[in-house]
């Protein structure tokens, strides 16, 4: 049974002692899992003034709820009974999220020798791990048949070869391309076997005495279509009967990532679920294991990132006031998901206090650089050095690439709490 409240206090501590602070919210904070919960939240945070102890007084926080991470995984299986994850650390490698994952039974996806480290690190066994970089350094290949992770994809000739000298006794996946002209971040530039050359592939395997024992495939992150999936799925199933017909025998398919991390990303997951699941079922038989890797899923809807307007400036035009705004987190930090993410943070004023949206205005982060800025030319209420705004799904892809830039930290003080998970 997981105890998402040992793992709370083990962060916590773990997070002290590299002078990062991440605190537990009393449970008494915690009483609702709605679109209120972050306001209660941050009302009883601000209200007590926990960060006056914990803080300094303009630092930005997060608020990481475990109990958002709960409630996904129980959705995928309700909607996924068939299909296991493989969590892509790259979107969030915090630790607490891992190990709450892990104690659900989620496998991980590593795309790095690092990665691998930091999962074997959390007592998960190399047998749950995928290594799921199409294309490896030598070492990093060593490293990971030195710590028995046998599950690997490729996607070319070159790296077959390589894998044959380094790993032949490994278990492969093809990569193939798919159409990812419906998704944000397309990856079918970088990675993918072309469907002419699969079956030339699978014959230089079955010559090198390699082990591919499926295929994989990535619909982009940020997929906006069902079809995509069903597509992916129909050139799966051809490589499949190439494979047969080569005698090669075909047991797995990893239908990647591409999972929506909130209903309002513009698909559901449930309805990408609906149509994998019907076509799963239709194209492959129950003896093929399907695996998959959600990263953003899992992570998106559990951030809550706090911001505070340390700075502003009033600038007159023809069409009245524009205020610009300066907070303690930019797109060197949190923030870089507007560009690496194609994301658009949307900001909430705290405590508004009835007062109404009509000025407009720019954010920027704290660096001296002026591409630090995060929302330009939108509406909110005037607002006073030294008040807070916060931002909602902020988990995934925002603190795994932050850096130190100009001297600002990169991960802010990490509050961690537990809503309750209702029963599907």
């Amino acid at each position: 049974m997981i105890e998402i409240e040992s793992i709370i206090r083990e962060a916590t501590f773990a997070q002290k002692a590299n002078a990062d602070t991440a605190v537990a919210v009393p449970r008494d904070v915690v009483n609702k899992f709605d679109v209120e919960f972050v306001n209660d939240a941050l009302e009883d945070l601000i209200a007590k003034k926990v960060f006056s102890d914990e803080l300094e007084n303009e630092e930005a926080f997060y608020i990481v709820d475990l109990g958002v991470v709960l409630k996904k995984y129980q959705e995928w299986v309700h909607h996924l009974p068939r299909v296991k994850p493989y969590f892509a650390i790259k979107c969030n490698p915090n630790t607490a999220i891992i190990k709450t994952l892990a104690s659900l039974g989620v496998n991980f996806d590593c795309a790095s020798k690092a990665e691998i480290q930091q999962i074997l690190g959390c007592g998960v066994s190399a047998s749950r791990i995928i290594y799921a970089n199409p294309t490896k350094m030598k070492s990093h290949i060593a490293y990971a048949r030195s710590s028995g992770v046998d599950l690997m994809t490729f996607d070319n000739a070159d790296e077959l070869r390589k894998i044959a000298d380094s790993y032949p006794d490994s278990r492969l996946l093809m990569r193939i391309i798919t159409d990812d002209s419906h998704s944000v971040c397309r990856f079918s530039t970088k990675f993918g076997a072309p469907m002419d050359h699969t079956r030339p592939l699978l014959e230089l395997a079955k010559e090198l005495n390699l082990n591919v024992v499926g295929i994989s495939f990535h619909v982009g992150s940020g997929c906006m279509s069902t079809t995509s999936f069903a597509s992916a799925l129909g050139s799966a199933r051809q490589v499949f009967n190439e494979a047969e017909e080569i005698g090669i025998k075909m047991t797995m398919l990893d239908l990647g990532g591409g999972w929506p991390g909130t209903d309002s990303d513009g698909i559901k997951f449930a309805d990408v679920a609906k149509t994998v699941r019907e076509v799963v079922d239709q194209l492959f038989p129950e003896d093929v294991e399907v695996i998959a890797e959600p990263g953003r899923y899992f992570v998106a809807e559990s951030h809550t990132l706090v911001c505070n307007v340390f700075a502003k400036r009033t600038v007159e035009s023809d069409d009245g006031k524009h205020f610009l705004y300066y907070i303690n987190d930019g797109v060197y930090q949190s923030f870089n998901c507007i560009f690496f993410d194609h994301a658009h943070p949307h900001p909430i004023v705290f405590t508004p206090n009835g007062r109404t949206e009509g000025h407009r205005c720019t954010i920027f982060g704290p660096t001296c650089d002026s591409m630090d800025c995060i929302a330009k030319d939108i509406f909110l209420p005037e607002l006073e050095v030294g008040e807070w705004l916060y931002f909602k799904n902020m988990g995934a892809y925002t603190v795994a690439a932050a850096s130190p830039f100009n001297g600002f930290k990169s991960m802010p003080v990490t509050f961690y709490v537990e809503s309750p998970v209702p029963m599907l």
